[in-house]
């Protein structure tokens, strides 16, 4: 139940939609003062979450900073890798890489290092839908024909948010006869509540952001000025993020 108002909430807390909601009820109301007030809130809204650079603001104070591999042990046992950076291309039977994919990316770098020993992956279907989707399955598949030996790469494969992720994870590897060190792997933005999770089953992990939307302050016009329609979907995932992670505080999973 948890999962699925979960998935509900993410459409109700989507920018785009309350705009369109605001610009309904200009439309429809009847009193002028409302259609006044709700035209020109969808048009602050509209101006707010598509400008760039307030984003990367607000980006830049969520998301976890970056490691430097210099900062890490020498070597991990294990390199946890959280999905949720493919999509899969049933009619070319491939999977579809989207921007987190840089999670594998930095993951197979620091595997080629010997920065870890092992892959672990954790996540099966995050979909409603597509529940027979199995991503670290796929993403195990595409490591061994790269060339990662099937022995380094082991999977979890029945978790569908961050939580089980976390838990399920940790009944894997606590119940190992020693101690493991672990690398956790996942994106800046979905650090935070990731650790968090992490942190309450008992499992110490040392952490490693990547791909984060936040670099540099850029101070150009473009960047300040005008209104950028792709910041609607970095939007979403921040907010889906915060959401996500209040929520998580609230039930005590973080």
């Amino acid at each position: 139940m948890f999962f699925f108002f979960s998935k509900l909430l993410i459409f109700t807390i989507t920018p785009l939609v309350w705009i369109i909601a605001l610009l309904l009820i200009s439309l429809f109301a009847k009193k002028t003062k409302i259609k006044k007030y709700c035209l020109i809130a969808s048009i602050s809204l509209l101006l707010f979450f598509s400008n760039s650079f307030i984003l990367d603001e607000f980006m830049r104070a969520w998301e976890i900073k970056a490691v430097q591999d210099c900062e890490l042990k020498q070597s991990y046992d294990y390199g946890i890798l959280l999905s949720g950076m493919t999509a899969p291309d049933k009619k070319y039977k491939r999977l579809n890489f989207l921007r987190s994919s840089d999670r594998l990316l930095q993951t197979i770098r620091l595997y080629k290092q010997n920065r870890i020993k092992k892959i672990f992956i954790s996540g099966g279907s995050g979909s409603i839908i597509q529940k027979e989707y199995c991503e670290a399955r796929d993403l195990k598949n595409y490591l061994i024909q790269i060339g990662v030996p099937e022995e380094d790469i082991i999977t979890e494969i029945n978790s569908r948010n961050t939580r089980e992720n976390a838990e399920f994870t940790a009944k894997i590897l606590l119940n190992k006869e020693q101690t493991s060190s672990c690398l956790l792997i996942t994106s800046a933005f979905h650090m935070r509540r990731s650790k968090g999770c992490f942190n309450k089953t008992g499992l110490k992990v040392d952490i490693y952001p990547t791909d984060r939307y936040a670099g540099q302050r850029k101070y150009i016009f473009d960047h300040l000025f005008i209104p950028n329609h792709n910041a609607f979907n970095s939007w979403n995932l921040l907010i889906h993020e915060v959401t996500g992670y209040i929520t998580y505080a609230v039930v005590g999973y973080v």
